[in-house]
C-alpha cells in the first residue's frame, strides 16, 4: 500500500511535495468513489446498465475483482451483456492505460486459434509468412479478454493452462519463452463444470479460470430493467440517427415488458434501435416495434390498459407496478413508494409476472 517512500536526511521540500500529491490523490481517490456510487444509484456502472437487484449484487463483485489480478469467469446467456462486465472489468483496474484485447474463441476455427492466442514464428506452418505476435502478447500489461471459452479444443486448453500457471509461453513453432503480465477475464453461455463432468473441459483450467465468477441474469430475470435499458438505447439511437424521439409511449413500453426476450439485452437493443429508425413522431409506438414482439393478452385494450369490467384485480395491480415501474426508470424503490408497498413486494410480483408473462381477464357469462 505504500505510495512513495524518502531517505534520511528528508528534504523539507520533496516532503511538501510529496504529502500534497498524496492529498490530492486521496481527494480523487473519494470523488471516484463517490460517483461510483451514484451512478450505481442511477442504474449505471461503468457500460453497464441496470437498476434491479439482481444487477446491483453483479456491480458488487465487479468493483471487490477489478482492483485485483484474478482470473474472472463471467456466465450468462447469449446475450446479456458479459463482454460489458469484461470491459468494466478492466475499466475500474489498475490496468486501464494498458491494452485490452478480446476474442471471440468460437468465431475462430480450431486450428488458426492457437496460433492467435500465442502467435507463431516464420514458417511454423502454411502462410505464415511472417513472425506473428499473438493476443497474449499484445495484452502485456492489460487485460485479455476470451468468449466462449467453453469452445477451445483439448491443446489450446493445455497451452493456456501453462500460460496461467506460469504467465509464460512459447509462439507455435518457436523455441523462445516469452514471458508476459496478463490479466486473463473469461466468459461463456455453457455450464463449464458439466462440461468437466463430461471429460470436455480440463478440471484444472477450470479452476484456474474461476478465480471469481460473475453470472450475469437473463433480462427475463429482470424485467424491472426493460424501462431503464430501452431508455437508453433510445437516447443512444435517436443521437446516432439524428431524430428527435423523446419518449416511448406506455402501449409500446407495455409490449416491451410483455416480451420473454429470449435473445436477452441484445435483441433488446436491436428491437429498439429498428424503432427509432422507422419512428415518425417523438414517441415510439407499438406499430414501431417488430412484429416479432408479443402482442397485448387478450382482453387487454390496444391502448395497454385492462378492461374494466372484465379484468381481476391482480390483472389491474400487475398494470399499476408495470406502468409505475416503467414511469421510476425500472426503481424499484421508488415505484415502491409511489404504490405504498414494499420493494420486496415488487420483486416477488415481477417474478410472478414471468411465470404469468400475459393478462387472463375474467371472462364474463
Amino acid at each position: 500500500g505504500a505510495e512513495d517512500y524518502l531517505t534520511k536526511p528528508v528534504d523539507p521540500q520533496r516532503l511538501r511535495h510529496l504529502l500534497e500529491r498524496l492529498s490530492e490523490l486521496s481527494a480523487a481517490r473519494r470523488e471516484n468513489t463517490e460517483l461510483r456510487r451514484r451512478l450505481r444509484e442511477e442504474g449505471r456502472f461503468g457500460r453497464m446498465v441496470g437498476a434491479s437487484r439482481e444487477m446491483r449484487k453483479v456491480y458488487n463483485v465487479v468493483e471487490q475483482a477489478a482492483p485485483t489480478t484474478a482470473s474472472v469467469l463471467i456466465i450468462g446467456e447469449s446475450g446479456t451483456g458479459k463482454e460489458l462486465v469484461a470491459q468494466t472489468l478492466h475499466q475500474l483496474s489498475p490496468r486501464v492505460q494498458a491494452p485490452y484485447v478480446a476474442i471471440n474463441c468460437a468465431a475462430i476455427p480450431e486450428t488458426l486459434l492457437e496460433s492467435e492466442l500465442f502467435g507463431h514464428e516464420r514458417g511454423a506452418f502454411t502462410g505464415a509468412l511472417t513472425t506473428r505476435d499473438g493476443r497474449l502478447q499484445q495484452a502485456d500489461q492489460g487485460t485479455l479478454f476470451l468468449d466462449e471459452i467453453g469452445e477451445i479444443s483439448p491443446a489450446v486448453q493445455a497451452r493456456l493452462l501453462r500460460f496461467l500457471q506460469g504467465q509464460e509461453f512459447e509462439r507455435v513453432g518457436g523455441n523462445q519463452t516469452i514471458k508476459v503480465d496478463v490479466r486473463i477475464i473469461t466468459a461463456t453461455h455453457r455450464n463449464l463444470l458439466e462440461r468437466v463432468q463430461q471429460g470436455l473441459f480440463r478440471e484444472d483450467l477450470y479452476y484456474r479460470l474461476n478465480v471469481v465468477s460473475i453470472e450475469v441474469p437473463p433480462l427475463r430475470q429482470r424485467p424491472s430493467d426493460i424501462g431503464l435499458l430501452a431508455h437508453h438505447f433510445l437516447a443512444r439511437y435517436a443521437k446516432e440517427n439524428g431524430k428527435t424521439i423523446t419518449s416511448i409511449s406506455d402501449a409500446a413500453m407495455d409490449k416491451l415488458i410483455r416480451y420473454p426476450w429470449p435473445g436477452n439485452v441484445r435483441e433488446l437493443e436491436n428491437a429498439v434501435e429498428r424503432a427509432v429508425v422507422i419512428c415518425r413522431s417523438d414517441a415510439i409506438r407499438p406499430e414501431d416495434l417488430a412484429v416479432t414482439l408479443a402482442a397485448p393478452g387478450p382482453g387487454t385494450k390496444q391502448d395497454g390498459y385492462p378492461p374494466v369490467p372484465g379484468s381481476t384485480l391482480s390483472d389491474i395491480e400487475r398494470y399499476a407496478i408495470l406502468r409505475t415501474l416503467e414511469h421510476t426508470g425500472g426503481s424499484t424503490s421508488r415505484a415502491a413508494d409511489l404504490l405504498g408497498i414494499s420493494p420486496r413486494k415488487i420483486q416477488y410480483k415481477l417474478q410472478e409476472y414471468q411465470q404469468r408473462p400475459t393478462v387472463t381477464p375474467k371472462s364474463s357469462n
